[in-house]
């Protein structure tokens, strides 16, 4: 019967093949070091791999190492995308110090920025940073690379764990079928030697057995049950045989070479993110290294002796050398210094003569005729008035040249005091147009009847000479300006008086206030001079509102119908340069009162804005208030927002879309 028993499990009787992966693929020791291991740590190597062998050689074997490389795998490929986000991000980084690079070399060759020392070594700073972003590139290159590499590994080893794991699997998948159709066989072996056991031993006379075909008797009963117990035998015997030899097989070919399969897959997946790795490590060292010799170049004799670290191309700016040379460079213009004005009595005039006091309201024009002050010059369209770019100390003193009233002229009389004093604390400049004499001294052309200042807000009278709804060209032709008066003396008051008040152009005025204003410049605008601020009712936001009120109320926008379209695709344009220059062209073809009085108020807006840390508006507020003013109301709500855009460009170059003269 010993044939008969079940194949044994154990191992310890079965040779081992698989010796190649016990000594070194599972070797816990340090591959490196020189010295000889001590005796404790030989033992526990041993020990280890003989727990290893067990564990490799067992059932268990195949599945442990396919869960194994299973981790292998998907480590592999979460650092293959720490590697691709971080080439991507070092890219980007890369790509925007270049970008950055290029704008800050193109920006500092124009002439509105500082040259000499400084321009020489800033292009040096930026051609320092110009390396850092190639250093940056290289090294993005370099992750994807590797990335890719790490990737492609991944992917040839999941392929093959799933080739071994249908293989191994299937091999023990077998044995184990074999091993349970050997316990089945046993079972009814056993059931039938038990029946047999019985019909043999009990009582063969008395006992009758019925079966298919009638009764049978007790030696008829145990022919038959030796006959079934034979054929059970046999069966059983022929199954202990195939299970026996699968697992022989199994243990001798089948699981060796799976477990060898597999454990060559996960050392190479595991050596693979490995070497990845000490790239990596690497790749970092040699980027942080470039990146420092880059900005503090190593000093030796074979080192190159003209690259300069980036502080000594910063500490090699001379401020004090710029300035002077910038100030010498005009000299040639300088000229000759002007003889001293003095006062040459003409020699009919004898000494007994009194010469009498000068009357400021009565001088000699240059063709040698009485003309009053006060009294009227012809002015050419090329003369008129415009808003000249803040000065360095930000003081209104000398910012307007004076501004021709309404019919193309200039009054000339003498100022008087203020009751408000201007922005800065300094004195009004006494070139501005001041108010004209109520009661002139000379005599001039009838003119249209004297109105009083109760029927200047009267509704049913209606204006003398409008200036609200009033178009710009039919203004230039009847006032012989470019630039509106009622748009000169709103920018002369929020000057003197409105730089630092908070919200400028954003609160609103009175009402009430708005509307006397605008009466006095729809009828008699020559009265009017915003240097005095008891003119505007001590109300500078009122002015704020007249200015924006007169806007509004143009026929054609200041920025025109015809060009609404062009200034709102220009101001799709993501690109700064390339939004600025479309919007500059295409303010340059706007007619020529529309140009000039767009140049004075955005020179006026950006000196408001230069005085935002007090009036808390900047350029992106002003542009808010003054979008829809200056463009007018589209037919898509949604174009505000580019409106609000086109505007905010303009007063952020202000001085590269105009001139500063």
């Amino acid at each position: 019967m010993d044939n008969r028993e079940s194949p044994d499990r154990s191992s310890a009787d079965v040779p081992h093949p698989v010796n190649g992966y016990s000594s070194h693929n599972v070797n816990t020791g340090n591959p490196g070091s020189s010295n000889p291991p001590q005796q404790v740590g030989h033992d526990s190597g041993n020990e280890s791999s003989a727990i290893v062998r067990t564990v490799l050689q067992s059932d268990i074997g195949v599945n442990t190492l396919l869960t194994r490389l299973k981790q292998s795998v998907a480590s592999a490929r979460e650092f293959a995308a720490f590697l691709k986000k971080r080439s991507t991000l070092e890219e980007e980084h890369a790509q925007g110090l270049k970008k950055l690079c290029r704008g800050s070399h193109d920006s500092s060759r124009r002439p509105d920025n500082r040259q000499g020392s400084y321009a020489h070594n800033y292009n040096e700073v930026i051609g320092i940073h110009d390396r850092l972003a190639d250093n940056g590139v290289q090294f993005a290159l370099f992750l994807h690379q590797m990335h890719e590499d790490l990737h492609d590994l991944a992917t040839n080893i999941e392929r093959g764990r799933k080739q071994w794991k249908q293989t191994g699997l299937s091999a023990e998948k077998r044995v184990q079928d074999s091993e349970a159709l050997v316990e089945r066989a046993k079972v009814k072996y056993d059931s039938l030697a038990e029946d047999y056991d019985r019909a043999r031993t009990g009582d063969k006379q008395s006992s009758r057995v019925f079966g298919l075909k009638g009764p049978k008797s007790a030696a008829q009963h145990e022919d038959d049950l030796h006959r079934k117990m034979q054929a059970a035998d046999s069966d059983y015997s022929s199954k202990v045989q195939m299970a026996q030899s699968q697992r022989q097989e199994l243990l001798s070919t089948q699981r060796p070479q799976a477990v060898k399969a597999i454990l060559e897959l996960v050392n190479e997946c595991d050596s693979g993110l490995t070497l990845q790795l000490q790239k990596f490590a690497s790749f970092n060292e040699r980027l942080l290294l470039s990146n420092g010799l880059c900005v503090s170049p190593l000093k030796g004799q074979d080192s190159n002796q003209s690259q300069r670290s980036l502080r000594e191309v910063v500490f090699q700016i001379d401020n004090t050398e710029d300035l002077n040379n910038y100030i010498t460079s005009f000299s040639t213009k300088a000229g000759q210094r002007p003889a001293e004005v003095r006062y040459q009595p003409h020699p009919s005039l004898g000494p007994s003569q009194q010469i009498p006091p000068s009357d400021p309201r009565s001088q000699m024009d240059p063709n040698g005729q009485s003309n009053p002050a006060g009294g009227l010059r012809q002015i050419s369209l090329s003369d008129q008035p415009h808003v000249p770019p803040p000065s360095q100390d930000h003081g209104p003193a000398s910012d307007f040249t004076p501004m021709p009233d309404p019919a193309g002229q200039i009054h000339h009389e003498p100022t008087y005091n203020q009751t408000l004093s201007p922005v800065g604390g300094g004195s009004l400049p006494s070139q501005l147009p001041p108010p004209q004499l109520s009661s002139p001294m000379y005599s001039q052309p009838p003119g249209p009847p004297a109105i009083s200042h109760s029927d200047l807000t009267n509704p049913d009278i209606p204006p003398l000479r409008p200036v609200f709804g009033v178009s710009l060209d039919d203004l230039l032709k009847r006032d012989g300006s470019a630039i509106p008066l009622v748009v000169y003396q709103c920018l002369q008051a929020v000057e003197l008086f409105g730089l630092d008040v908070e919200g400028i152009y954003r609160l609103s005025g009175s009402a009430p206030h708005v509307s006397k204003l605008r009466a006095i410049f729809d009828n008699d605008s020559g009265q009017v001079d915003f240097r005095n601020p008891e003119s505007f009712f001590h109300d500078v936001n009122s002015v704020a509102g007249l200015l924006k009120q007169f806007f509004r109320d143009l026929p054609d926008p200041l920025l025109t119908h015809e060009h609404f379209q062009d200034f709102i695709e220009a101001a799709r344009i993501e690109d700064d340069v390339t939004r600025r220059d479309s919007l500059h062209a295409i303010v340059n073809s706007l007619p020529d009162p529309n140009y000039a009085t767009l140049r004075a108020l955005t020179l006026h807006l950006h000196r408001v804005q230069e005085h935002s840390g007090a009036n808390r508006m900047n350029a992106g507020n002003l542009a808010i208030c003054f979008g829809p003013t200056l463009m007018g109301t589209g037919s898509n709500i949604a174009d505000a927002g580019w409106q609000v855009r086109v505007i905010e460009t303009i007063l952020q170059n202000t001085y590269q879309i105009f001139d500063d003269d």
